[in-house]
């Protein structure tokens, strides 16, 4: 190219644009000095694998002086369509003249701004959107539209400009480089406003439309202010009132970094030395190409997302990023150092690392040895990649065996920390054997992999183990046998989970349930206190009721939806209570015990099929017991007491059954369950009706609003007169009732042990009594002195009857446990 001669290269749509001016020559006949701006389009053909020329345009400009100083893509504000922009300057005799042109797809030319200025403008120059030419001089921002034909200056100071696009929700945003500022403290001191006091500088983020200062949106730090080189903002975006930002940047000791947020997250050493543009290339397989260019010629690929050299090139003019091939995704177009641009097409490198990969075949002479040191290139690329491969593969290798080995080490662990709860021994294997070095002296014991298997007294405790989930709760019920071995109000369940699952709170209660026979014996009114009704059975040391037992469950309730993020679960269930000795004479002692109860397994899919799942939306009925136990371990309770002083409570049952549409459930009559549409639908309640005029009503409630729903329905109802007074669960009047039935209780267990025990005494003298008699022939004065000590050796016996060792030992455990009920209450009535 002639000295006469100023070209230039820009990618558009797939195709590279070679601009050309030729300086100012004489026309014929006068002295006016034409300058000719001609555009050629190259389009690559991928038949032949080469470029070749589509179309050809052509500028004409008079004066001297005319350069080509910048050329980019940007947008027309009247279509907003992206179009070719070329930036001219013409020097006059007191200012120097700026000119915009747009380059049409007919390759026609436009001049859509033109601008005088008493100063050069130097890179970097951007060309945004509108167009829009933005520069900085003298520390200041200045910038120029169509729309308004006017120079701007913005009210910030930029030492220099590192990046400039377009951001959504805040338009063209500038973002740079100045001296750090100070900020004035409430007493009138300069304080330093960041970390930016200790570098000198700071980045700063300028909205041009908007004119405002981005003090929310942090790109890099500010520490990074002075070696930043070049960049490109891959996403910016505002969530929740604070910016989002992913960057990526090349300093001036060639390091490239990426930073996530503000922060930088990986660093990858380049080889090349001052590197001087950064571009993206979005490839096939929805990856990006980092490539940085350097001042020396030499070019390097890099992938964004594993940080490994894809290609490096040497003795490069020109990198271009562009779907070139016409496949949906861009490519790289490396250019050679051949001459002019159009020699340059003749000796390229066109490549995605994928399906494209085009050589230019070199037809002259002078081109063969960099087309030999081009090759040697990809040789040395080759094995350098091929090596770094292998290196890869074993540390893979290494981080695998690393894995399978903590994997062992926590499997150990667990089923260490399982025999520790079950108080039994476990026996660790050999540190030699895996490799590895033991803590502490270690003693040859044989090793059994399976895993310990609860003992047989603990598993006739476990009857069963299920699971349910209602909205986000999950929980999880044991069911015991009939024992008096356990102290029911001490039981707890811990769900312990095989994953790194985050700390969740785990709700423990019991829920007891009255059989049919015991809500028809409940439901009538009844002026006998209930352990007037208990019967004894001594054979078995238990207490007998009238009527089947009671349907008592453990539940613990959690949160399932941090549980779900790990796909499948698998949970084991422990059982933590107080276990009764009865050969210790103090039954207020007892042993703490642990046991296993079983596992689960949770499963994202079997959620999402609705399995082992109760929907409130479409409830109709109660599926089985244990669906009615989960609404009452989920649910929270409220209880009522209604008294009425001028009639019955009767229509309460019906406000239940018609106003309610509650359906009693078959198994258990005195829980009637809510089929109302809406919010109300799966509301549970018990309603006990102790005389005609005074009764109780327990509400199981989701949320505050239903509660509120269902009184105010109840209260349209009831008469005026009725008074519902809420019942505090373990306020003192229900204590105090409590009390009185455990102190009756007690009562009635101390006269039918101690009638035993002098019935057993009875019949025992007796029998002695009776094999006394005698009906020997004796005179009569010895058969009243016989008589006489006959009579006073009864007396002594009936002075010291004992009783036997099981029957002692049954009065005492049966006394003992009615005083500790009876003390427990008195305690919580004290501590009210």
């Amino acid at each position: 190219m002639s000295a006469d001669q100023q070209e230039k290269l820009l990618s558009y749509n797939g195709e590279v644009l070679i601009l050309q001016l030729s300086k100012a020559k004489p026309s014929e006949g006068g002295n006016i000095k034409m300058n000719k701006l001609h555009v050629r389009r190259i389009g690559f053909n991928s038949g032949t694998k080469l470029f070749v020329e589509k179309s050809t345009g052509s500028f004409n400009m008079s004066g001297e002086g005319v350069e080509m100083i910048h050329c980019s893509c940007a947008s027309d504000f009247r279509t907003e369509i992206l179009l070719p922009c070329i930036l001219m300057k013409k020097k006059k005799k007191k200012s120097i003249k700026y000119m915009l042109l747009l380059l049409h797809h007919s390759n026609k030319f436009e001049l859509v701004l033109h601008f005088n200025l008493d100063y050069e403008l130097k890179e970097p120059i951007k060309l945004l959107a509108g167009p829009t030419v933005l520069w900085s001089y003298a520390k200041k921002l200045f910038y120029i539209t169509p729309q308004t034909c006017t120079v701007l200056c913005a009210p910030v100071q930029f030492s220099s400009i590192k990046w400039a696009g377009k951001i959504k929700g805040e338009g063209i945003v500038v973002l740079g480089v100045r001296a750090a500022c100070l900020s004035e403290g409430d007493n009138g001191q300069c304080l330093p406003k960041s970390d930016a006091f200790i570098w000198g500088s700071e980045f700063l983020a300028y909205a041009v439309e908007k004119q405002k200062i981005l003090t929310n949106a942090n790109f890099l730090p500010h520490a990074y202010s002075s070696i930043v080189s070049c960049m490109h903002i891959c996403r910016a975006e505002a969530v929740s009132g604070k910016f989002r930002t992913s960057v990526v940047a090349v300093t001036c000791k060639s390091q490239l970094i990426f930073f996530q947020d503000g922060l930088p997250k990986e660093v990858h050493q380049l080889s090349g030395q001052t590197p001087c543009a950064l571009q993206i290339a979005a490839v096939e397989g929805s990856s990006q190409l980092v490539a940085v260019s350097f001042t020396s010629g030499d070019a390097c690929a890099i992938w964004k997302h594993s940080l490994q050299v894809a290609s490096c090139w040497r003795n490069v003019k020109s990198i271009l990023v562009d779907d070139f091939a016409g496949i949906g995704t861009e490519q790289i177009l490396v250019l050679l150092k051949t001459g002019s641009f159009s020699e340059s097409l003749n000796a390229f490198h066109l490549t995605d690392f994928g399906k494209i990969n085009h050589v230019s075949s070199i037809s002259d002479e002078n081109d063969t040895h960099s087309a030999e040191e081009l090759q040697d290139n990809y040789f040395l690329t080759i094995k350098a990649l091929e090596t770094r491969l292998q290196a890869g593969f074993a540390s893979v290798r290494e981080l695998q065996q690393h894995l399978q080995l903590k994997m062992k080490v926590l499997v150990e662990s667990c089923k260490a920390l399982i025999d520790l709860v079950q108080d039994q021994e476990h026996s660790l294997p050999s540190a030699a054997k895996e490799g590895l070095v033991s803590l502490w002296d270690e003693t040859e014991k044989p090793f059994d992999n399976d895993t310990p298997m609860p003992s047989k007294d603990q598993e006739r405790l476990v009857e069963e183990v299920w699971y349910r989930m209602m909205d986000d709760n999950l929980v999880v019920g044991v069911k015991l046998v009939d024992s008096f071995l356990l102290l029911l109000s001490d039981v707890t369940l811990s769900l312990v989970m095989d994953q790194k699952c985050p700390p969740t709170k785990c709700q423990c209660n019991v829920v007891t349930l009255k059989t049919a026979v015991q809500a028809q014996s409940a439901s009538h009114w009844q002026l006998d206190l209930l352990p007037k009704r208990i019967k004894l059975d001594f054979h078995n040391g238990k207490e007998c009721h009238e009527g089947p037992s009671q349907i008592k469950a453990f539940t613990a309730v959690t949160c399932l939806s941090p549980l779900m993020a790990f796909h499948r679960v698998h949970c084991m269930v422990l059982l933590h209570a107080k276990k009764k000795s009865c050969k210790d004479k103090n039954p207020q002692k007892s042993k703490n015990m642990t046991l296993l109860c079983g596992d689960i397994l949770l499963s994202l899919a079997e959620i999402s099929a609705g399995k082992h799942s109760i929907l409130l939306n479409d409830y109709k009925c109660i599926g089985s017991v244990k669906d009615l136990l989960v609404l009452c371990a989920v649910s929270h309770k409220q209880a009522f007491q209604i008294i009425s002083p001028d009639c019955t409570l009767i229509p309460l049952k019906t406000w239940l059954l018609e106003q309610m549409a509650c359906v009693p459930v078959e198994e258990y009559p005195d829980c009637m369950v809510c089929r109302k549409s809406g919010s109300l639908n799966g509301t549970l309640f018990k309603w006990n009706l102790k005389t005609p005029f005074e009764g109780m009503l327990t509400v199981f409630y989701r949320n505050q609003t239903i509660l509120f729903q269902c009184l105010h329905s109840l209260f349209g109802s009831i008469s005026p007169t009725c008074k519902i007074r809420p019942l505090r669960l373990g306020s003192k009047k229900v204590l105090a009732e409590q009390l009185a039935l455990f102190l009756e209780k007690e009562m009635v267990t101390l006269r039918h042990s101690f009638s035993s025990a002098l019935r057993q005494t009875e019949n025992r003298w007796s029998l002695t009594c009776k094999e006394s008699k005698e009906t020997d022939c004796i005179p009569a004065v010895q058969q009243v002195r016989e008589a006489f000590k006959k009579e006073q050796k009864q007396s002594m016996l009936g002075m010291n009857q004992t009783v036997g060792g099981d029957l002692y030992r049954g009065i005492i455990l049966n006394v003992a446990e009615a005083q500790l009920n009876s003390d427990m209450i008195s305690w919580q009535c004290s501590s009210l």
